[in-house]
């Protein structure tokens, strides 16, 4: 865990073992699984490329994807960042141990029936932000996460910060864990290609989020500060309500008022959330390797430890956050 101020790391620890096998110990080197948090990467990229003038938000998606479904008509980039698109979830037959590439992935897409028309409700969607993977790789003729290394890890210094390769030796790679009728498991295995679509697959570790932060508070990688406006407001819907979502990032305040936005991600036995006072540049960042771990739970109370004033509107309400952070197999 890391409490970052100002771009600094002010406070950081590592707790328990990275592999219990080995008794590792955690450290801030330790490289985790982001699971759904890393959809503010995807989202970065996007802006990244609205700001080239080489995407759209409003424009449909059918522009820049030349095969998708007739009933995708309406559906732009917007409502994929924003999970307004009614592009559900992975179907409940679909088979994690298969392997599948980004191109039969978009294949299986087009097959799966839209929940609702685009714009008229907020419902999480992986499958939505998968597209945008595809999006940026058919814009840029790039794969996304080719996108991502060049232009937003590399720039900031993000040194570990990549999608995730089980194949690849990668120094300090903690090992996930599930707690089975009591017991502490290995996760399960799933495809590594299932690992590499753009629904937050990524290893990144705490000094990836602090140099992460630099890029936030600065223009080193966007140059307007309309763009980051567009990614911290709340969605609107077709009937004009608002959803308190951005583009990968759920948004709150504190008690006193300042802006908070935040995300969670949960994915083999990985557990991460991170939460951002804009006002103060303050961040609390998380990452377990235990899926029963509450990392929401453990980063609203640092936050409220290292300053009362910090405390999440949401929480004192007592209302609990919609699970914005679901499992990729959910």
């Amino acid at each position: 865990m890391a409490i970052i101020r100002n771009n600094k790391i002010v406070h950081g620890q590592g707790y328990g073992y990275s592999n219990i096998e080995h008794q590792v110990p955690v450290k801030l080197e330790t490289v985790f699984q982001s699971g759904s948090m890393g959809k503010q990467f995807i989202a970065l990229a996007i802006m990244i490329l609205v700001e080239r003038g080489e995407i759209e938000l409003d424009e449909r998606v059918k522009e820049y994807i030349e095969d998708v479904p007739k009933g995708w008509k309406n559906i732009t980039v917007r409502h994929l960042l924003t999970h307004t698109a009614g592009t559900g979830d992975y179907p409940d037959d679909f088979d994690y141990r298969a392997d599948m590439d980004e191109d039969d992935m978009w294949e299986l897409i087009k097959t799966v029936p839209l929940d609702f028309k685009a714009g008229e409700q907020y419902s999480y969607s992986n499958l939505g932000f998968i597209t945008l993977g595809i999006l940026i790789r058919q814009v840029t003729g790039e794969f996304y996460g080719d996108f991502l290394k060049k232009n937003i890890f590399e720039p900031l210094g993000m040194k570990t910060a990549r999608v995730i390769s089980e194949s690849d030796i990668v120094l300090n790679r903690a090992s996930g864990y599930e707690l089975v009728d009591g017991k502490i498991k290995n996760q399960e295995w799933v495809s590594p290609s299932l690992n590499t679509f753009a629904d937050g697959a990524l290893y990144i570790n705490i000094y990836d989020m602090a140099n992460y932060e630099t890029g936030l508070n600065s223009n080193l990688l966007l140059k307007k500060r309309e763009s980051f406006d567009e990614m911290w407001s709340p969605v609107k819907l077709n009937d004009k309500s608002t959803y308190p979502y951005g583009f990968g990032w759920c948004l709150d305040e504190t008690v006193s008022g300042m802006r908070v936005v935040k995300h969670g991600g949960t994915w083999q036995g990985f557990e991460s959330y991170v939460i951002r006072i804009l006002n103060v540049k303050v961040t609390i960042a998380i990452f377990a390797n235990l899926d029963e771990a509450d990392v929401e739970t453990i980063a609203s109370h640092v936050l409220e430890m290292y300053d009362p004033q910090f405390a999440l509107k949401s929480n004192q309400e007592g209302g609990d956050d919609e699970n914005e952070d679901e499992d990729e197999d959910e």
